[in-house]
C-alpha cells in the first residue's frame, strides 16, 4: 500500500501505541483546514511533521469519540507508515479498575486493600521499626481502651517475618512499602485509570507513525459542530440608475480546543446526510450456555419477514419558465435588469449634522469586500476564505457577499397577513452567481434603516418576495367576497340524479394609494382546489398555495382587482330518497334536459301515489292505536260496575262494536301494505330502466 494513501480508522484498532515517543502535545500538527456544512458537521484538518517512530496526540469531548472512530481519516506524505490509534476505553471504571490486580474500585479501607495483597512481600515502619516480611492476611481484634473502659474493633496486619507471625495494628502504621515492583505497577495503573476517569469530558486519541526521518503528516476528521450562519445587508439606494447591492456575512463559531491560524477556511451550503453511531461504547455478546445433550430442548426460533419489492416512482420534470432560462444562459446567471420604482421614503442620501451643514450618509458597502472565493461544488455552493485566524471558543463575522442584486421595491398584500394595509418589500432576484443560505436581512433603503426581513434559500438566478415593513401609505379592502351557484345540468342514471352545479366566487380588491408616488402591488390570493379563474387578470406567478396579481396604482388615485373563480361540483342522490316537491322542482328546471324532466315528472306522479297510500296507512294506524286506547278505558270501568247491570251490558256493546271497527281497519292497513310495496316496486322498476342524459 502506498505511503501516501489516507488509512481510515478499521475495527482492528489496537488499544495502545508502545515504545514511541510523544510528540510535545497536538500544536505538533495544528489545524491547517475547516469546513464547515450548514447540515451541523464539519471537516476539520490538521498537517505538520514527525521525526522517526513517533505520536501525537489530539484530545476530544468524550461525545466526539464515536465520529472520530468514524471518520478519521491519517497519511503519512513521505514514505512513513501509519501505525497504532489509541484512545481510552469506554468501559465502565469499575469494570477497568477490576481488570487489575489491586482493584481499588469501591474506595476500600486500608485493610481490605491489604487483604488483597495476601502473599506480597512488604515493609512496614512501626515507630522507629522497619518490619520485612510476607502479608499473611488483616483481621480484626478486640481492644479495650478509655477510662472508662470501652472496648473497640481494630484491624490488625498479620505478617510473617522470617518464622515469626508478626501482628502489627494498622493504628501504629507510619508507613507501609511494597517490594513486589510488578504490584506496586498494577497499583500505580489503576490509580491511573482512576485519575483518568476524573475528566470525563475529554479523550486523548494518540495517533502513531512508523518511518525514518522527518516526515510530512495528515490527520482530517468529521466531528458535529455549529451550524453556519449567514446574515445579510440590502442596500436599496435611492437613485433608481443606481444597482442595489447585497452584502452577506457569515457567523462562524470555532467550539474546538484549538486555536485556528491562519487556516483555510470552507464554508458549504449544502446538507450532506450525517448521522452518529455508537462505535466507542464496548459491546459484549452473552454467549449461550450449553446444556448436556440429554437435557436440552429445541428453543423457538423467530424469523423475520420479507419485504416485498416496490415499483420505483416514476420520474417527473418541471419546465422552466422563459425568463429563468433566458437568465440561466447568461454569464454568472444574471437576470434581467428591472427599474426599481420609487416609494415614499427619504428622496436624498443627504443628512444635516450639527451645524446644519450637508453631511454624506454612511454607506455601508463602500468599504466592505468579500473574503471569500465562491464556487459551485456538485450539488453544493461553497465559498473559502484563507488566512483565517479564530481562537477557540471564539466567534467571528465574515464579509462572503458584496455584490448587486437585482431588486425591485414593490408593495405585498396579503388579507390573512394584514388585512387593511400592504407591506412595502422587494422582488428580489438572485444575479450575484452564488448560493444564498437563508437568513435574515436588515433592509438599508434610501441611506436608512428600513426594516428587517427573512430569505429561504435562494439559488442562482432565482427570485423571492421579502418584505420589511408596513405600507401604511396605501389602504386595502379586501372583504368583498361574494358567493353564487347556478345548475348546469342532470342525468337520470339506474335511479340516480347526477347534477352538475357551478359554484362562482368574486373577490374584489380595492387599493386607495394616498401616497405622492406611484405604487407596484403584488396581490396574494388563495388558491383554492379543484377552483379555476375566469374573466380575470392572469396572475404574475403561483405558487402552491396561492395566485400573485400584480397592479400599479397611481399616486392619489384608487384601483381594484376584480378576480373570478369558478367549480363545477357534481352531486348524486338517490330519487326514492328525494321528497315530491325537490324531484319536482328537477323537473321543472330549465338547465336539465326534457328527457330527464319527463322522466323526473313520472317519477314524482309515481312517488306521490307511494307517499299517499304511507299517509293512509298512518291514518289508520293513528285510528288503531284511539280505538285500542278507547277499549282499555272500557275494560277498566267494566271491572267496577256490575255485570247483571244495564250500563255494564251497554259497555259490552260498545266493546264489540269497536271490536268490528278494529277488525276493518287492520284489514285495510293490511291492503294498503300490499298496495304499497305494489308501487315501490313500479317505482323502482320504472327508475332501474331509465338511462338519460
Amino acid at each position: 500500500m502506498s505511503a501516501r494513501r489516507l488509512f481510515p480508522l478499521s475495527a482492528t484498532l489496537l488499544a495502545a501505541a508502545i515504545g514511541l515517543p510523544a510528540l510535545p502535545g497536538a500544536d505538533a500538527v495544528p489545524v491547517e483546514k475547516v469546513v464547515l456544512y450548514s447540515s451541523g458537521v464539519g471537516y476539520f484538518e490538521h498537517a505538520g511533521k514527525v521525526a522517526g517512530n513517533a505520536s501525537t496526540e489530539l484530545r476530544f469531548k468524550t461525545a466526539q469519540i464515536n465520529d472520530i472512530l468514524k471518520s478519521l481519516v491519517v497519511q503519512d506524505l513521505d514514505g512513513g507508515k501509519v501505525g497504532t490509534i489509541a484512545y481510552p476505553s469506554q468501559d465502565p471504571i469499575t469494570k477497568t479498575l477490576a481488570s487489575f490486580q489491586v482493584n481499588i474500585s469501591g474506595n476500600p479501607s486500608l485493610g481490605d486493600l491489604l487483604n488483597q495483597l495476601r502473599g506480597a512481600r512488604v515493609t512496614v515502619t512501626v515507630a522507629n521499626e522497619k518490619i520485612s516480611g510476607v502479608v499473611l492476611g488483616v483481621e480484626k481484634q478486640k481492644k479495650v481502651v478509655g477510662d472508662p473502659q470501652t472496648t473497640i474493633e481494630v484491624w490488625v496486619l498479620n505478617l510473617i517475618a522470617g518464622a515469626t507471625v508478626r501482628a502489627v495494628a494498622l493504628d501504629d502504621v507510619r508507613q507501609l512499602d511494597l517490594e513486589d515492583a510488578e504490584l506496586k505497577a498494577e497499583l500505580d495503573k489503576a490509580l491511573a485509570a482512576l485519575s483518568q476517569a476524573r475528566d470525563q469530558d475529554k479523550k486523548p486519541v494518540v495517533v502513531s507513525f512508523v518511518g525514518n526521518g522527518e516526515r510530512r503528516v495528515r490527520l482530517g476528521y468529521v466531528v458535529e459542530a455549529p451550524v453556519w450562519k449567514t446574515s445579510y445587508r440590502l442596500v436599496l439606494p435611492a437613485d433608481p440608475a443606481a444597482k442595489p447591492q447585497m452584502q452577506g456575512w457569515a457567523i462562524v463559531e470555532n467550539q474546538t480546543d484549538n486555536d485556528w491560524n491562519g487556516i483555510d477556511l470552507t464554508l458549504v451550503s449544502g446538507r450532506p446526510i450525517s448521522f452518529v453511531q455508537d462505535l466507542y461504547q464496548p459491546l459484549y455478546i452473552p454467549r449461550p450456555v450449553v446444556e448436556p445433550e440429554l437435557y436440552a430442548s429445541l428453543r423457538p426460533q423467530t424469523y423475520g419477514g420479507a419485504i416485498a419489492g416496490k415499483k420505483e416512482a416514476g420520474e417527473f420534470s418541471r419546465n422552466m419558465p422563459q425568463r429563468q432560462r433566458k437568465m440561466a444562459a447568461k454569464a454568472g446567471l444574471s437576470a434581467p435588469s428591472a427599474a426599481p420604482i420609487e416609494m415614499a421614503m427619504a428622496d436624498s442620501a443627504m443628512e444635516m449634522d450639527e451645524r446644519g451643514e450637508a453631511q454624506q450618509m454612511l454607506d455601508p458597502s463602500s468599504s466592505v469586500g468579500s473574503a471569500a472565493n465562491a464556487e459551485k461544488l456538485g450539488e453544493f455552493f461553497q465559498y473559502t476564505v484563507t488566512g483565517i485566524s479564530l481562537p477557540r471558543q471564539r466567534s467571528a463575522m465574515i464579509p462572503i457577499i458584496t455584490d448587486a442584486i437585482e431588486a425591485e421595491r414593490v408593495s405585498i398584500y396579503n388579507r390573512s397577513v394584514l388585512a387593511k394595509h400592504p407591506l412595502l418589500g422587494a422582488k428580489l432576484t438572485n444575479s450575484t452567481g452564488k448560493h444564498l443560505l437563508q437568513g435574515p436581512i436588515t433592509v438599508l433603503a434610501d441611506g436608512g434603516y428600513s426594516g428587517d426581513a427573512r430569505i429561504d434559500d435562494l439559488p442562482p438566478g432565482q427570485h423571492r418576495l421579502l418584505s420589511f415593513a408596513i405600507d401604511l401609505q396605501v389602504l386595502v379592502q379586501g372583504e368583498n367576497e361574494t358567493n353564487e351557484e347556478s345548475l348546469l345540468s342532470g342525468r337520470l342514471i339506474d335511479g340516480v340524479l347526477e347534477l352538475k352545479r357551478k359554484r362562482i366566487a368574486t373577490q374584489v380588491y380595492v387599493l386607495d394609494n394616498k401616497a405622492d408616488k406611484d405604487r407596484s402591488v403584488i396581490i396574494e390570493h388563495p388558491l383554492k382546489a379543484g377552483w379555476k379563474l375566469v374573466d380575470s387578470p392572469k396572475p404574475e406567478e403561483q405558487t402552491d398555495a396561492l395566485y400573485r396579481f400584480r397592479g400599479d396604482v397611481k399616486a392619489g388615485a384608487a384601483s381594484k382587482l376584480v378576480i373570478k373563480e369558478e367549480v363545477v361540483l357534481l352531486e348524486t342522490v338517490a330519487v326514492v330518497d328525494m321528497d315530491v316537491p325537490t324531484i319536482e322542482f328537477y323537473a321543472r328546471s330549465g338547465a336539465i334536459p326534457q328527457p330527464v324532466r319527463d322522466a323526473l315528472t313520472k317519477a314524482a306522479a309515481l312517488k306521490r301515489a307511494f307517499d299517499e297510500t304511507g299517509r293512509a296507512i298512518n291514518e289508520r294506524e293513528q285510528k288503531v292505536g284511539a280505538v285500542t286506547q278507547e277499549q282499555n278505558r272500557i275494560r277498566e270501568n267494566m271491572r267496577t260496575v256490575d255485570q247483571k247491570s244495564q250500563y255494564y251490558q251497554r259497555l259490552l256493546a260498545k266493546l264489540n262494536e269497536q271490536e268490528t271497527q278494529l277488525e276493518k281497519l287492520n284489514t285495510e292497513i293490511d291492503q294498503l301494505r300490499v298496495q304499497r310495496e305494489q308501487q315501490l316496486k313500479e317505482l323502482h322498476g320504472f327508475l332501474a330502466g331509465v338511462k338519460l342524459e
